[in-house]
């Protein structure tokens, strides 16, 4: 029973602050020049891109400057493969199976290419969920300028991580030295864990794509989730986390877009005239994302609770939907992929199958790779 106690503390445990303030005015700001400067220019349906590209930011948040810059670089990668990758499917009208086969193919990748370069935030979960977003939505200017709003988004990312170097002019020593050769039993290690995202990624789309869901990408993005955990106890916590935060996170984002005596358009009528509703809309992804940035490493269901509306809002100034059925959607998809993932770590890990397994939900879990 202890134990039982222990886990349920973890779920709304809130570890310690850690400069978390900077970084989150690191990412809001990489988040909004790049966004008030569409929106200036009247485009905010572009903002997708900036803000994936954007995401670089979110690397490396504690790490020296030198090695903030090379992960930041490499996070950079997998931000904007996700986005090239996405705007290709979206230009040639690819969805349904051939996405869920492109994006849990990419989710393997990912995972092998992220554990190999020690990314942190861990894992392929941003560059799968840009792939998803940017393919579902139609793309309005040629291939190459949605690559390079995103491109010039995560290169100002990493100029705004690498800028307090300015200040300190500091370097720590063998912060960037090459990491070793991994082992056999390492490698093989490396390949299971790619092949626990193919796997959950791949069943959460192929759930999505039969049930006829609009969206299947968010169920196979919530599938990835649970697989950063670093035992079977705290991925289970992180896909909790993740449906929890994320249903929250849709009561936030229906006052803003929902209509009703609580919307924002009932207390401000200008609210409904496109301009102002595009202005709002764009503001509130630059503060919501400055909440996330603020949880993302001491509690992932808060930040969840404003990464989501962060996601719907962009996808409805990229291309306007129903909101109770992009609401409805999102909270089935989110549902489905985070206990595919979850189910895909209990069965898959070792041990899992056997009695003497099922005592390690109790135990304390060590804090997952974020």
């Amino acid at each position: 029973m202890k134990r039982v106690m222990e886990q349920v503390r973890a779920l709304h445990r809130l570890e310690p602050a850690n400069n978390d303030h900077l970084a989150a005015l690191r990412v809001a700001l990489s988040v909004a020049v790049p966004s008030l400067l569409l929106l200036a220019a009247g485009r905010t349906d572009l903002m997708i891109y900036a803000v994936f590209g954007a995401l670089t930011g979110m690397y490396g948040r504690s790490e020296p400057h030198q090695l903030r810059l090379r992960h930041q670089g490499q996070a950079a990668l997998v931000l904007l493969t996700g986005v090239a990758v996405g705007v290709t499917l979206s230009i040639n009208h690819i969805h349904s199976w051939w996405l869920v086969a492109v994006e849990a193919t990419l989710a393997g990748v990912g995972s092998v290419y992220s554990d190999r370069v020690h990314l942190k935030p861990n894992g392929p979960f941003f560059g799968i969920l840009a792939l998803g977003a940017c393919a579902s939505v139609p793309t309005t200017v040629p291939w190459y300028a949605a690559i390079l709003i995103a491109g010039g988004s995560a290169l100002f990312s990493i100029l705004i991580g690498f800028s307090g170097w300015m200040r300190r002019r500091a370097w720590k020593p063998g912060a960037t030295r090459s990491v070793p050769a991994r082992s056999w039993a390492g490698r093989r290690e490396l390949a299971v864990h790619a092949a626990r995202y193919v796997l959950a990624v791949g069943a959460a789309g192929t759930v999505g794509v039969i049930s006829g869901s609009g969206h299947p990408h968010w169920a196979m993005a919530a599938a990835a989730v649970p697989l950063v955990g670093a035992d079977l106890p705290s991925s289970v916590r992180r896909g909790v986390h993740r449906i929890v935060g994320t249903f929250l996170g849709l009561a936030v984002t229906a006052v803003v877009i929902l209509p009703g005596p609580w919307a924002l358009a009932a207390l401000y009528p200008a609210f409904e005239e496109p301009v102002h509703h595009a202005t709002v809309l764009a503001l509130l992804v630059i503060l919501f994302q400055f909440a996330t940035e603020l949880f993302m490493t001491r509690h992932y269901g808060l930040a969840m609770v404003w990464f989501t509306p962060v996601i719907l809002l962009m996808t409805q100034l990229a291309f306007p939907a129903e909101p109770q059925v992009l609401i409805l959607e999102r909270a089935v998809e989110t549902l489905v992929g985070a206990l595919l993932g979850i189910l895909v770590v209990a069965v898959r890990r070792p041990g899992a199958r056997t009695p003497a397994a099922f005592p390690a939900l109790l135990r304390f879990p060590r804090r997952p790779r974020h």
